[in-house]
């Protein structure tokens, strides 16, 4: 899919704050408010926004602690990646997974709410997978940013 300049400024609007509403995204860009309700609607339809989703202040909530873990497996083969990934995916503790280069295999940004709660997390995620060689943890021990927006450049090819 294409992307033109309105297209990608409204990206960048909407991963800043996506419950604006179409009159006000047609301010900022220079389009009518049907306009921007089309265009949201293609990006959709299109899997370029996956997904809308609320950002929580976690100290709202308790202030969970992050843990950063560098998982190495034992061997790579292929169907027991998968079933890990899978795992990994479905796992709501795992805020994030990445399949990296390196020493370590995948790194994981798990949230839990006490070092109990990771300890048996990490327990039933070692049990279930027996590939997992090892693992080492980092303990958040505070947030200089948090976010998931991915800067879109305004003209194609911007870096």
């Amino acid at each position: 899919m294409e992307l033109d300049r309105f297209d990608r400024q409204l990206l960048n609007l909407l991963q800043e704050n996506a419950s604006q509403t179409a009159e006000r995204l047609a301010e900022q860009i220079g389009l009518s408010a049907s306009a921007i309700q089309r265009r949201i609607r293609r990006l959709r339809d299109q899997a370029v926004i996956v997904r809308d989703t609320a950002v929580v202040d976690p100290k709202m909530i308790g202030s969970p602690t992050l843990f950063i873990v560098s998982l190495e497996v034992e061997r790579e083969r292929p169907e027991m990646l998968v079933a890990l990934r899978e795992w990994l995916a479905k796992e709501p503790n795992v805020q994030q997974a990445f399949y990296v280069t390196g020493e370590a295999d995948f790194i994981l940004i798990v949230s839990a709410r006490t070092t109990d709660e990771y300890d048996e997390y990490m327990s039933r995620l070692v049990g279930a997978h027996p590939n997992i060689k090892r693992f080492t943890t980092n303990v958040a021990l505070s947030t200089i940013k948090r976010g998931l927006a991915i800067p879109v450049p305004l003209e194609h090819g911007d870096s």
